[in-house]
């Protein structure tokens, strides 16, 4: 059995993993953001240092830095900051003795340069300043380099990340606890919509009426209309038990009658007329049952196994050499018109001559003293087959067709069960077709139609 995870933990997974990719990204992208603002910040901060050292020696002639110009190096830079300056002529004049080397082109010359380089064994951030100076009447170039230690720019790199990180993360926290607890909060009408189901049971399917977002009313109304059917096939169910009951009741009754007759009869001949009414009787109670059973059956989805490719005409023929013989014995003329090609069709064959056989059994039993003809015609029209029973009895008129087409209905009293016809309109139902109840100058005219 496939594990299935809770709704509650699928929603927060779903919202919660784009939440955790997003912060990654955001992550990385501060961390970048981090480095380029540790950059920027240092390398201001070493061309803050030169121009300062620049000026307290152009105004101190090469004495030590002023203390201001060294406390606002260390505050600026955020570290140790390395300086060497030089006069005109390449001439030392304060700070380390031997500063990182690094070329300036002449098109640049005055420009400030970074470069990295090394110093004492570390990786350095170097930033060379070059400016035209006069000094007691000597004119040249007078340059500054200061530097400082890359390890100082990851500290600092490195403290802004995880700051970033830090609040990246209590928000990532903050919301999946509001999504947890909000999941939680959005899905208690579901759990309500569980409850209002969990109640209901065969003697309560009325409708969930309760408010519900609308993202479940869809689901509502699926339920509201199981509940709708399954009530309807209960109804049903029940309508059917007690006719079958109430239809069962008369052909036993009189089967018992009968048995007891036989038991009573007093000459041979009474004997034999009262075993013939038995057997009558026990096989009107057969057929009874039959219909109530293929009745029942028709209810249910019908399995592939029931749906073959048979020749229709062939199956008309085969029926009407069964009943032929049974409607001459009446002296009741019987014809049957079909095309002399096959007629295929797809569909359950033992209904489909069951129907056939209770329309021309509806005939007998209903067209009444005048019943002299009983005509069975088979045609197509496009891809429907249609059979058509005619006769010339009392007769049947399309207003009659809910009260004949119905279930243990019958249009006069009679000794049938009521079902032949509703039966034969379940099976053309099943098939695609219907039963109609045609107009007719004389007698009845009843259609049977099925897609092929």
């Amino acid at each position: 059995m496939t594990k299935v995870f809770s709704l509650r933990l699928r929603l927060f997974v779903l919202i919660l993993v784009p939440l955790m990719l997003m912060g990654l990204v955001l992550g990385y992208w501060r961390v970048s953001v981090a480095q380029n603002t540790a950059e920027k910040f240092f390398d201001r901060s070493l061309l803050s240092a030169a121009l300062a050292i620049s000026r307290d020696v152009a105004i101190s002639g090469g004495d030590a830095l002023l203390p201001s110009t060294s406390t606002l190096i260390h505050d600026a830079a955020g570290g140790e900051v390395f300086y060497h300056a030089t006069g005109p002529s390449g001439i030392y004049v304060t700070g380390y003795a031997y500063p990182p080397h690094g070329s300036i082109s002449d098109i640049d010359l005055y420009t400030p340069h970074y470069f990295q380089a090394e110093y004492r064994g570390e990786a350095v951030r170097v930033l060379k300043v070059v400016e035209r100076v006069t000094s007691e009447g000597v004119s040249g170039n007078a340059t500054v380099t200061v530097w400082q230690r890359l390890s100082e720019r990851s500290r600092f790199a490195t403290q802004l990340a995880f700051r970033a990180a830090g609040l990246i993360i209590g928000l990532l926290l903050t919301l999946a606890l509001v999504v947890w607890f909000g999941v939680a909060h959005g899905l208690r009408p579901l759990l309500d919509l569980q409850q209002a189901i969990e109640v209901r049971s065969p003697d309560d399917l009325s409708q969930i009426r309760r408010p519900i977002p609308r993202e479940a009313q869809g689901i509502v109304r699926t339920l509201n209309r199981l509940f709708a059917k399954v009530q309807e096939s209960m109804t049903a169910q029940q309508v059917f038990i007690s006719n079958a009951a109430h239809q069962l009741r008369n052909p036993a009754a009189s089967v018992l009658s009968m048995a007891e007759s036989l038991r009573d009869a007093q000459t041979p001949a009474d004997q034999h007329q009262r075993i013939e009414d038995l057997v009558d009787a026990a096989r009107s109670s057969t057929r009874v049952t039959e219909q109530l059973l293929s009745m029942d059956r028709l209810r249910q989805p019908m399995p592939e196994s029931h749906r073959t490719q048979f020749d229709l005409a062939g199956l008309l023929r085969s029926i009407g050499a069964d009943v032929g013989p049974v409607v001459l014995s009446r002296d009741i003329d019987f014809e049957l018109v079909s095309p002399d090609h096959p007629i295929l069709m797809t569909g359950d064959q033992v209904f489909i001559a069951e129907a056939i056989k209770n329309m021309i059994d509806n005939a007998l039993k209903h067209g009444g003293p005048k019943l002299s003809s009983i005509v069975v015609r088979l045609r197509e029209e496009g891809n429907k087959a249609l059979i058509t029973v005619l006769d010339d009895g009392k007769g049947l008129s399309p207003e009659e067709s809910e009260l004949a087409l119905g279930r243990f209905s019958q249009v006069e009293p009679s000794q049938g069960s009521g079902l032949g016809l509703a039966i034969a309109a379940a099976v053309a139902e099943r098939h695609g077709g219907n039963l109609v109840i045609e107009p007719a100058d004389k007698g009845a005219s009843l259609t049977l139609s099925f897609l092929r």
